[in-house]
């Protein structure tokens, strides 16, 4: 593993742990160079699901792609990155039992859009602004007339 501060090829693993959800192995690392520590996270390979998009191109799916439109979505409103990382981790539990290898990009949209809901409101409106192209403020008023319901 690479230092992140110092790029120097070799580090220590100083502690390892599970995290609570038991998707992932925390490990607290130090450089050999540098001293200095940081942490990563060990989860298994992404999943081998082909996203069909709305144009009918598909592509292969990408956490780190939804990962930076729920960051962009939940951008300076109280949600932490762990809220971030446990809505991917159930977005891709369902995904993986999945009998099929494709799925519609919409289905993955509603399945964020749901935990978004639950998790912040605001964030919730942003994400679907992006995600359902939204085109005016009337879109923007009936979304807030459905979450006000």
């Amino acid at each position: 593993m690479k230092c992140p501060y110092c790029a120097y090829p070799d580090t220590s693993v100083i502690d390892s742990r599970e995290t609570e959800d038991n998707t992932a192995i925390r490990r607290r690392r130090v450089c050999d160079k540098c001293d200095k520590r940081f942490t990563t996270y060990e989860r298994v390979e992404g999943l081998d699901l082909k996203v069909i998009k709305k144009d009918g191109t598909k592509e292969s799916f990408s956490r780190e792609k939804l990962k930076r439109g729920v960051v962009k979505a939940t951008w300076k409103r109280p949600v932490s990155m762990s809220d971030i990382e446990q809505l991917l981790d159930e977005v891709e539990q369902i995904l993986r039992r999945k009998n099929s290898k494709e799925v519609k990009s919409w289905e993955i949209g509603n399945l964020v859009l749901n935990r978004l809901k639950k998790l912040d409101k605001l964030s919730y409106l942003l994400f679907a602004s992006v995600y359902r192209d939204f085109e005016s403020l009337k879109d923007f008023e009936e979304e807030i007339k459905k979450l006000k319901n």
